[in-house]
């Protein structure tokens, strides 16, 4: 269990570095997916009209174009994605679906996500199956949190299938180190995870 008061004592993440290659980014968008899960319902719960979110690590936007539906025309989605081929296929999904106007897609760098213009913008941001590949967890979870308003809250999702309970915790254990609260643990079939709020001051 989560707990949602203190933060967690364990020790400090795995830091891979590994990195899903562009080529599987089509992949990950098959439509065949949604036998899975439907991203509508996973994000829905987090997301209302209007809002401004982040979503790191988007890949080709297998979430991010939902969550542009969800947001409506007033609202705005933020991605960053290390890999270019991935933003641009991004952009390509979302134009075909005619909601490019309401996404800032943009390749950043291995240790800057380049949301520095955002910072307290951002209502709520998503890391799905992301964290577990990123070098510097503490580095990449302070500028989401740079990022989010007071209140703002960040749900984060790993895959069972190849992070454990404990490398979670780790990861939780860091937020909580950059400021971050936990609210609760979430978790679908196939995913564990935490949500997490920046406190109003």
């Amino acid at each position: 269990m989560i707990p949602t008061e203190s933060p967690i004592r364990t020790p400090s993440p795995v830091r891979s570095g590994h990195v899903c290659p562009a080529w599987a980014g089509p992949l990950l968008c098959f439509p065949l997916r949604r036998l899975l899960g439907s991203p509508e319902r996973l994000l829905s719960p987090y997301v209302s009209p209007g809002m401004t979110v982040l979503e790191p690590g988007p890949g080709m936007g297998w979430f991010t174009l939902p969550l542009a539906r969800l947001v409506s025309p007033a609202g705005r989605v933020v991605a960053r994605d290390l890999q270019p081929a991935m933003v641009a296929g991004l952009k390509k999904r979302a134009k075909r679906a005619g909601l490019l106007d309401r996404i800032d897609a943009a390749a950043c760098a291995g240790d800057d996500l380049g949301i520095a213009e955002w910072g307290e913008r951002i209502d709520a941001a998503f890391l799905i199956h992301v964290l577990h590949e990123v070098p510097d967890h503490r580095r990449f979870l302070a500028q989401i949190h740079a990022a989010l308003r007071a209140g703002g809250r960040l749900l984060l999702l790993e895959p069972k299938g190849h992070v454990s309970a404990e490398t979670l915790a780790s990861e939780v254990a860091e937020a909580a180190r950059v400021g971050f609260r936990v609210i609760a643990e979430v978790g679908p079939r196939r995913e564990r995870g935490a949500l997490l709020e920046k406190p109003e001051a």
